[in-house]
């Protein structure tokens, strides 16, 4: 497997530190309301957290009433939510502690600026062109046909709902991040055990 030489080339994929969670923090209130008494979330908690919170997969038009119109939020996909435990389930419990729960926070709202800044038609998709360009100022170096690829999977008759672009950020952030790890000598290219290439992709 092969990507770009230098580590800025992998792409910095958008998003804040790990934080110290705080009982007076605002969205310590939204992951305490659903968390177990274990203090962790899975997937099904995390898809209520984060629509609870403000972050939603999608938007569906309610109804309008002259210059006002009400929207719907509709939530997260359980298999991107999925997707986003896998992405910062560092000990691999299958869930997220608030730290991990405020980073993924952080790191939405960056792809959700992103997405919104693509989103030209303010359609609530984006097209693969507008894919292109958002993953591109997100640090990603892909080349046509990985683009090309990427759009097909994500995509439904040519365009990308805000949900399907949160799979498609959390997967390419994942498994760039497996990549680096095993690009010691950041040359670009990395050989895999067949076991560890299937634990790398199917864990994610």
């Amino acid at each position: 497997m092969q990507s770009p030489a230098q580590d800025s080339q992998y792409g910095a994929a958008p998003g804040g530190p790990v934080f110290h969670g705080q009982t007076q923090d605002p969205l310590y209130g939204y992951f305490a309301a659903v968390a177990g008494q274990d203090g962790q979330i899975d997937a099904d908690e995390l898809q209520r957290c984060l629509t609870q919170s403000g972050i939603a997969g999608g938007y569906k038009l309610f109804g309008c009433l002259g210059d006002i119109c009400l929207f719907q939020m509709l939530a997260f996909n359980l298999e991107t939510c999925r997707l986003m435990v896998s992405m910062l389930d560092r000990d691999m419990s299958g869930t997220l502690g608030f730290n991990e729960f405020k980073e993924l926070w952080a790191v939405l709202n960056g792809w959700r600026q992103h997405f919104i800044n693509f989103d030209s038609d303010r359609s609530g998709t984006v097209d693969p062109q507008e894919l292109q360009k958002a993953l591109t100022t997100m640090g990603f170096r892909l080349s046509p046909q990985a683009v090309t690829a990427v759009a097909k999977r994500y995509s439904t008759h040519g365009k990308i709902t805000f949900d399907d672009y949160i799979a498609c950020c959390v997967k390419l952030r994942a498994l760039t991040d497996s990549f680096r790890r095993r690009d010691t000598s950041q040359q670009g290219v990395v050989n895999f055990q067949y076991d560890d290439f299937i634990q790398c992709v199917m864990s994610i």
